[in-house]
């Protein structure tokens, strides 16, 4: 006669634990993409799969600052200054010599006025800057707010690629700015949220246009 199967044990879940599981199903029920903790967070497989990124090479990293000027005074259209912090993958230690390449569009919608002299200067136009985080993590851009290409559906955004010592650049989501054209609800659907959210809602101070951008840092494969 076969002994009858022994009952598994279940360990009572915590009030954490059943508080955390209550808000990946209404994430689920409302469509909405669940967030990931510190050990949770999965690599991207194409991670690296990033065209363009070279970029981020054109300028030698110990020869940067936190802050960095992207379009100068002469450069028309509304002075804006991209800030944030970079943080580790846990979402609260500050990464420090982290390199950050950006680059967009002029007030025109185009990427226009490189040099002929390096590749992605050719293609990614003037727009371009470089910074490298120090121990804070904080990092700066100071520039002009980009226009979206004309004729196209896509928001007006800001491209960065990141580049953390000894790793290989990766391309983290875009800056767009929330409540202007492009920025849908179906778009915000679509991000990925790599590197944390790129959908920013911008302020004014002084007279200034700020877009705060908070990098979280992504998991290796």
């Amino acid at each position: 006669m076969l002994a009858p199967a022994k009952r598994q044990q279940r360990h009572p879940l915590s009030r954490r634990q059943m508080l955390a599981a209550l808000s990946v199903s209404l994430l689920a029920a409302c469509g909405a993409k669940p967030t990931y903790g510190a050990a949770g967070r999965r690599p991207f497989a194409d991670l690296y799969l990033c065209e363009g990124c070279d970029g981020v090479f054109e300028r030698d990293a110990a020869g940067l600052s936190w802050r960095a000027s992207i379009a100068g005074a002469q450069e028309s259209g509304e002075r804006m200054q991209i800030q944030g912090v970079v943080l580790q993958t846990d979402g609260r230690s500050p990464a420090a010599g982290v390199v950050i390449y950006a680059y967009h569009t002029d007030a025109s919608g185009f990427y226009s006025r490189g040099a002929p002299t390096t590749e992605w200067s050719r293609r990614h136009g003037l727009l371009r800057g470089w910074v490298r985080t120090g121990a804070d993590g904080r990092y700066a851009f100071d520039t002009i707010k980009p226009a979206p290409y004309p004729g196209e559906n896509l928001p007006a955004h800001v491209h960065l690629t990141v580049l953390e010592p000894g790793r290989r650049p990766y391309w983290i989501d875009d800056i767009v700015f929330a409540g202007e054209f492009g920025v849908t609800e179906r778009y915000r659907r679509e991000r990925e949220n790599r590197g944390g959210n790129g959908i920013v809602t911008l302020t004014r101070e002084n007279g200034l246009i700020v877009a705060r951008r908070n990098i979280v840092l992504e998991p290796h494969p």
